[in-house]
Parts: C-alpha cells; structure tokens; sequence
C-alpha cells in the first residue's frame, strides 16, 4: 500500500501535524505500536504556552476545545524544605497564561478531532528502508508494510525513523524519575493534599527531589528525582511494588513523613524513567521523503517545552506542506531549518533538571522567582 503522508507515532506531535493536514484537506494516517488509546496512562499535567503550543492549538482549530481541559489554579507551585517548611509560594496569578490541561486528556481531544481510522492501532515498526526518489518503505512487526512518499517520525525518544536522517543516539543524564499516584487526595489521603495544594510542590536538595502535582478530581501525581547511575536502579526490584516504593523512599531518610509518603502510599507500582537527551545542537542533512518532530528531533531533559514543542512541530510542519503543496522538498527544508533554530533555543534557554538538583538547589531556582 502507498500513502502521500505516513506519520509514525501517535503522540501529541504526531496526531496534531494529522490534524493540520486534516483541517488542510491532506489525508494521513498516523501508525502507532500501542494496541489501543488506553493501553498505558499518558504522563501528568502539560502547561500549554502561549507561544507555541497554544498557537499549534489554533492553528488546528481547536482553541474551544482546548480550553474546556483547563484546569483553574493549577499554575500555583510552592517550594518546600525536607521537614515540609515552606520555602516559596508562587500563587496562580489567573492569567492562564500558561494553562494547565492533563496529557492524556489533550491527546484524547486531538485522536477526536480526525477522521475515523486515521490512527493504525498495533503498528510496532520493525523496520524502514529508503526505496530512492524520496520514497520509504516501513515494515512493522505483524508482518505488513507500507510504502510512502513522505515519512515522519514522530516516534518520540528512541525514534527508528530517525536513523534514515541522523545516526545520534539518546545518552543518559544521570537522572532518573520514579512515578507514582495517589487518587482522590483530598478525601483519601488529606495530608498528602494539603502538602501538595493547589498545583506544583516541590522538595529540592543536591541530586534528588520530589515533585508533585495536584490534577483533576484531586488525584496527586508524584515523580522522585535522583541522579544516580542507572546500574544503581538495576538493584531495586520494580517487579516487588512495595519493596520498590521503600528503597525508593530510604533515600529520603530524615525528611517529612508527609513528603515520603506521596511514594511509600502509592496506589500504583512505581514506574521507573530514566532521562535521556539528544545533544542541543542535533541536526542533519535533508534528506528527501523524510523528516522528525517532537522527541525523536530534539529530545531534551524535561523542562517545560517538550510536549509544546512537539506541537508546534507538527503544526508548523503541516502548514508547511499544505502551503508548498506540490513541492514537499521545499517544505520540509524550510520546517527543518525553522525547526533546528527553534529547539536550540528552547533547549539552551530553559531551567533545567541540573538547576534542580544541582549543588546550589533549593536557592538557585528560588533565585529565579525572585
């Protein structure tokens, strides 16, 4: 089978360059690995930024939408001490400048906003060759293939699209993420939701931390931070949630109670993420048929503009295509080199996991604020 626009990855980048070329009359199918929209929870709260991902949003056509998943007062972050003293409070400002919306909800809405059966469910890449003239064949792993005229990868960190363009690899940063949740914090676990209030609470010192954040329904959502090599986390036997979630917690021998028991109450098993980065400057030569967005782009720690940038990706890309129609080349050269600018400066520019956790955490981000 052959298709003009073959988008591999269903994530946010992925489904809004589909919506753009939808909202433009250019048809696309987006070919995902998970087996279904529900098959795994889909991160935490995303502040949507009014120069790039609230731009993507209304270039799609979906800025009524997008505002009925706001979630008010969710901008507020407070800074705490390890004995649960408050450092800094930083009131929502009710600006909604930068809104905050759940991930899985805003991907929901963009799988609702395109034609039925756009997304291939189940499709797991095993493979892509260049067939010349700027056309690529995918093979996935149940066995079928496609075969398409223009290929994107927005397959995210460990892209395989990716190696028709660029040989770079992610590289771990020596920081990992432990996940967890407690649901319905304000009824069932009222001192862990008062600890956290009412949007972001963080706990800071020289190479680990805990964030939290309040989400809807009163649901708190935890990540630890620790910077440790990832042979470390080879010793701590996820497949045991309980044992898990105390070896996790042993590291914050000392602090508050109440900050260690967003991770030893958890009601989910812990999920282990290390984070990995491309470097800053990643970029190729243009290669025709084929093009990246979002992470399998610029895959960098997080720091607030992944999921916007990512967005932006596939919207700018798609005004580009349906604005050069009939010359993708030119299309995508001009996205890329847009792009490469773009995510350098993001990327250069952002507060970091390392201003974090850093030696001089907590008073180098207070600093920031202030």
């Amino acid at each position: 089978m052959t298709t003009p626009v073959t988008i591999i990855g269903a994530g946010l980048g992925g489904l809004m360059l589909a919506r753009v070329l939808h909202v433009h009359g250019i048809p696309a199918t987006v070919h995902e690995a998970e087996p279904s929209p529900s098959a795994r929870t889909q991160g935490g709260l995303l502040d949507i930024r009014e120069y790039n991902g609230q731009r993507a949003l209304e270039a799609a056509g979906l800025t009524g939408e997008f505002r009925e998943l706001v979630l008010e007062g969710r901008q507020a972050m407070r800074l705490l001490d390890r004995d649960g003293r408050l450092l800094l409070d930083v009131p929502d400002d009710g600006t909604g400048g930068n809104p905050e919306v759940q991930r899985g909800e805003l991907r929901r809405m963009l799988l609702d906003s395109l034609p039925a059966g756009t997304v291939h469910w189940g499709h797991k890449v095993d493979g892509v060759r260049a067939l010349g003239d700027g056309r690529h064949e995918v093979a996935f792993a149940d066995g079928t293939t496609v075969t398409t005229s223009l290929l994107v990868g927005a397959d995210g960190a460990w892209s395989r699209v990716r190696s028709l363009v660029s040989g770079a690899m992610p590289e771990y940063t020596g920081i990992s993420f432990i996940e967890t949740h407690l649901f319905d914090g304000d009824t069932r676990h009222p001192v862990s939701a008062e600890t956290v209030g009412g949007g972001a609470m963080m706990v800071l010192e020289p190479g680990k931390g805990i964030l939290a954040h309040r989400e809807r329904g009163g649901n708190l959502h935890t990540w630890v931070m620790l910077a440790r090599p990832q042979e470390w986390f080879d010793g701590i036997d996820f497949t045991d949630p309980a044992a898990a979630s105390a070896r996790i917690a042993g590291e914050f021998d000392g602090w508050a109670p109440r900050l260690t028991a967003l991770v030893t109450d958890g009601e989910t098993a812990p999920v282990l993420r290390h984070i990995h980065t491309l470097p800053v400057e990643h970029r190729w030569h243009r290669t025709p048929g084929v093009t990246l967005l979002g992470d399998a782009a610029h895959l960098a720690a997080p720091n607030g503009e992944g999921a916007n940038s990512a967005l932006y990706d596939g919207a700018e890309l798609g005004r580009a295509i349906a604005a050069r129609s009939g010359d993708v080349e030119t299309a995508l050269t001009e996205y890329e080199q847009a792009m490469f600018a773009r995510s350098i400066a993001a990327n250069s520019e952002a507060a970091d996991l390392y201003l974090m956790l850093g030696e001089g955490t907590p008073h180098t981000l207070i600093s920031s604020f202030t």
